[in-house]
Formats: structure tokens, sequence, C-alpha cells
């Protein structure tokens, strides 16, 4: 490690009060100094680099002129707050993202600075809101808001909703507008164009005409310019925008060259090349991503959305392909999810590909206007089941949970590559809505089946003690605990229900033909597919090995698995243990 970045690690007077008592000289070897500990310690551990290295001169000042908690600073999105963590007195970042370690995100239990546990876009402003309406209730003056929202969030249309409740009020609170014309990927849409004209100084200003004071747009590299538009902001004692022009990655060449914003979110780097540091395996993304351009190549009438993670969710080389079948609607899974039913309403076959955890926000969308519509929409669920490092935020658990609920949907949770393939063509193939889901991992080779009994895959059998339903890819590990039950001297079947919601006939006939059953799935034990089963067969005893009801904190999916149950050994334990 270099001199400078060693010189932050714990101990460094790097504080706010100490930030302030500096002149800019200073202040500007602090900025590098942090930006060379960010480089260093994100690129051996993995987490959101490009984000972070644009901020370090903003969060600066922002410390320098507000009071911080008494000013409450809120990120949106929380994945550019390491500056403000080293800031705020957390520096040791060799187990970030890693068990026991920081949090990739703000997090209450780590510092009375991190207000809200943000890491959904576009909410940091209705909490901003919500915020100075309790200071004005409570009568506490003298404090202010700030939200340090990315051009990328105002894609979002909750910002916008809380833009109209702010501009028309008279309380003070600070948007700082961090500009950099980037979320994932470069910011789409009407808003991007519009804040273009501001940074050129054409044209009229949407946040002056709802009612903020507009200041900029400001170097976001400045500090002195940054300095002097916060604090004339917070003069104002009202609702005031600050524009501020980032380059996200600023300070390390391989990001800031990144047209594919490879280095928004990294694993392990070498910083000296800005390539991994190993060749990954191929994953469940990179699977669906070559099978999803080899569907549009012979479907011409399916079309893809994405909200704002083209390339994350495999959709990079369908867009090279067929650029006219593609839609990347920004940050707004409620606008996507019913764009694609009007889009399926017109003829086309939608598929929205959107993290797990993602969908939840537009649950109501898939109830009302595509399940109710009863519309071929195919939503494919990346990152689904517990994701790991990103922690309790982007684990997606609670999917299954969700779409149970939901009439005439159908899900299907491929344990192995080639039962991706085949589940995908199939949903696309649907008269109605379909989910695919798979988890955020190295794909595993193809399991085989011995039979299928209607649309269920028999893995497995020699007796019928026990039933194992292995819903998605944990189906290995419910093999290798058959292994051992078998050696306990229970007759066990392993099935693949492959489409896992709703409970399939042929599912409900095999759970009756065994004593004991036990569902496993990566997904909440609340509302899980098991509990379909359960309802289906109530004289069977059905048991569901699954996640509990909680927020699970980040480690390694591995790590996480492993706690919670989903080895052979686990699994095999379990059943003797005749409970779940």
């Amino acid at each position: 490690m270099s001199a400078t970045a060693a010189a932050l690690q714990p101990g460094l007077a790097c504080d706010p009060a100490t930030l302030r008592a500096l002149g800019h000289p200073r202040l500007r070897a602090v900025a590098a100094g942090i930006r060379q500990f960010l480089i260093e310690n994100v690129c051996r551990n993995g987490g959101h680099l490009g984000p972070n290295l644009g901020v370090v001169e903003l969060t600066l000042a922002l410390h320098r002129v507000f009071r911080s908690p008494r000013d409450r600073i809120l990120f949106d999105t929380g994945h550019q707050a390491y500056v403000h963590k080293i800031v705020t007195g957390r520096q040791d970042f060799t187990s970030l993202r890693l068990r026991g370690g920081l949090s990739g995100y703000p997090s209450q239990a780590e510092s009375a600075h991190d207000i809200i546990e943000n890491s959904h876009a576009s909410t940091a402003l209705s909490y901003a809101d919500g915020l100075a309406k309790a200071d004005a209730v409570r009568e506490i003056a003298g404090r202010t808001t700030v939200a340090v929202v990315g051009d990328g969030a105002l894609t979002g249309g909750m910002c916008w909703e809380a833009l109209n409740n702010i501009g028309g009020s008279s309380r003070p609170v600070v948007v700082v507008l961090n500009d950099n014309g980037r979320s994932y990927a470069p910011t789409s849409g009407g808003i991007a164009d519009h804040l273009a004209d501001l940074r050129a100084g054409n044209g009229s200003n949407v946040f002056e005409q709802l009612g903020f004071v507009y200041i900029g747009p400001v170097d976001g590299h400045d500090l002195p310019e940054l300095e002097h538009a916060l604090r004339e902001a917070r003069s104002y004692r009202s609702p005031v925008v600050v524009h501020c022009v980032t380059v996200k990655g600023k300070g390390f060449a391989h990001a800031e060259a990144d047209a594919n914003d490879r280095m928004h979110a990294v694993g392990t780097v070498d910083p000296t090349t800005g390539r991994p540091r190993s060749s990954a395996k191929p994953t469940w993304t990179d699977v669906f991503a070559s099978e999803i351009v080899d569907i549009g190549a012979q479907r011409d009438d399916v079309v893809c959305l994405t909200a704002s993670m083209l390339l994350p969710t495999g959709l990079g080389e369908f867009a090279r392909r067929f650029p006219k079948r593609i839609f990347d609607v920004g940050i707004a899974e409620q606008h996507m999810v019913t764009s694609a039913a009007g889009l399926a309403m017109g003829g086309c076959h939608p598929v929205v590909a959107v993290y797990s955890t993602f969908l939840n926000r537009a649950f109501d969308q898939v109830l009302m206007d595509v399940a109710l519509h009863r519309l071929p929409v195919t939503f494919v669920l990346d990152r689904a089941g517990i994701t790991g490092p990103d922690g309790p935020s982007h684990h997606g658990v609670w999917d299954i949970g969700l779409m149970t609920a939901v009439p005439g949907l159908r899900v299907a949770a491929p344990r192995d590559p080639s039962q991706l393939r085949e589940l995908l063509r199939e949903a696309v193939s649907a008269a109605g809505p379909t989910v695919v889901r798979f988890p955020k991992a190295s794909a595993g080779a193809s399991i085989g089946a011995v039979d299928r009994m209607g649309c269920v895959d028999i893995l497995r059998s020699s007796g019928n003690d026990i039933l194992l339903v292995s819903m998605g890819p944990v189906a290995q590990a419910c093999l290798d605990a058959a292994a051992l039950l078998e050696a306990e001297g229970l007759g066990v079947t392993v099935v693949d229900p492959r489409w896992v919601v709703p409970c399939s006939p042929a599912l409900a006939a095999l759970a009756r033909a065994h004593r004991r059953v036990f569902t496993v799935e990566d997904s909440s034990r609340d509302g899980s597919a098991g509990s379909l089963l359960a309802q289906a067969v109530p004289e069977i005893p059905v048991y569901t090995i699954g996640h509990p009801r909680a927020f699970i904190a980040h480690a390694s999916r591995q790590q996480i698995l492993e706690s919670h149950g989903f080895t052979g050994s686990a699994i095999a334990d379990t059943v003797l243990e005749g409970r779940s």
C-alpha cells in the first residue's frame, strides 16, 4: 500500500472538525489520499468504485459546510457514501462488504451520521421531505436536510413526487444534484437532455419552475466553488437545488474511460490494469444473455426492457444486435412494468430483465397492470435469492412470496444452465405472465433427470420415505442430502418442479406418495413455494428449508447459504431431526 493510502488508516485526522480547519491546498491533498485509498481498497475487496471516486471533493465540502449528524445528509443512492464513511470515522476498509465488516451502503448500526440505509434509488428526496416536515411540526429550527441525489436517480418517479412537495414548501431542504451523466449506464430520457441544457446554460429551468432556488452548474471537483455554493444554499433556509457536475471514476484512468461502467461496481481488480484479478466462470447472467439473443434472432416480437441495468442484467449483446427492440426506461421499475404491459397489448412479447430486489418496487404493476390483463410478459429476475456482499436491501428473497399472491402468474426456477435455456423459451412462449429467477453466482454443471412426471423432473429415486423438492440451483445440495439419508436407511426421491408457482398437480401427486416432504428454496420461508404445496396436500407433512423472516446481513453468498442450512449435510440433518 502506498504511503498516501496508508495514511488513511484508522487514526488519520480526517474527521469533519479537522477538515473544517484545513486550508484548500491541504484539503486537495486529503482528497488525493482518499482517492488512492479507495482505489487500493475497493480493487482489493470489491465494491462501488466509480461512484465514490466522483464524490470525493463533494463529500468533503458537505462536511465542511453542514454539521452532520444534526444536519441530515442523505445519499441517493447509498453506494456513493464510502467517502462519507471515511470522514465520519470508518476508515478500516480491509473487510468492506465482508462478513462482520463495513456495509457497502449507509448503516445506522455503524454510525449516527448514517440517517437512512438507502440502497434503492430515487427515495432520498421523499425521506428529506418527511424529515423537514417533522422538524417543522416539532418546531426544531436551525438545521438543514441535505439530499445528495445522482442524476440517474432523477429518472425515477418518486424523485418528482418528492420534488413537487418540497418545491411547494418553504422548508430548508438542500438538494445536491450530483450530475455525472450516468447511473450504471448513461442517463437516458428527457431529464438527461434537460440537465445537459442546464450544463450548457440553455433553456428554462424545471427546478425553478417547481419552486426551488437553483444554484449552478458548479464544478463538483472545485472545493472553493463547491463550498461557496453550499453555504449560499444553506443561507436561504428554503428549498434549493445545487447542481454539481462531477466525473464518475475521477482520478482513476480506467474508471474515467469506462464507457461500459464496468468500474461502477467491481469485484477484485488489478488497480494497475483495471482488469479482474482472475478469469470468472460463466454466470447465470451470462447464460441468459446468450439465450435471449438466440431467442431474439428467432422471434422478432420479443423485446427487452431494463431499468438502467442494461449490462448488469445481460442485455448488452441483445441491444447491440436488436437496437430497436431494447428499451432502457431509467431507474423506473413501476413505469417499466406498465410499459411492458402496453408492449404486450400491442402485440410484442416483452422480457423485463431486473434484479429480484427491484421488482419488489413494482408489485402493484405486476398485479394490476400485467396479471389482471393476463398479458404475456416475462420477468427475468437476476440476483434472486441470497446475493451476498450487497446485504439486506439486495438479497432477492421476497420475490416468491410476492409472486405466489398473483393470480395466473407462473414462476420458473432453473436448476442449471440447460434448464434456464429451456424454461426461458417456455416462458416467452406462454400466453400469460411468467417469471424466471436465478441467482448472482457462477452457473454450475448440468444435472440430468432420470424421469419426468408432468412438468416435474425426477432427479433421483430410491423409495417413498422422503420427498426432497429442489427449487432452483439447490439441486446438487439436495442430491448430496439424499445420498446421506439413504445411508441412514431412508428411501428418498429428489425432484425439480421447474415451474415452482403454481403448485403443479404432478408435484402434489408425488408428495402424496411419500411420508414426509421437504422443499428447499433460496427464498424466504414465509410465502414460499413450499407453502403452496402444503396447501395442496394438507394430509402430508410439508416442511420448507428456506431463509428466515429477517433482513439478512452482508457476507459472501456461500457463507450465508451454509449458515442457513443449504448444504447436503445440513439438509440431511434437518430431515433426520424431523423439523425444518
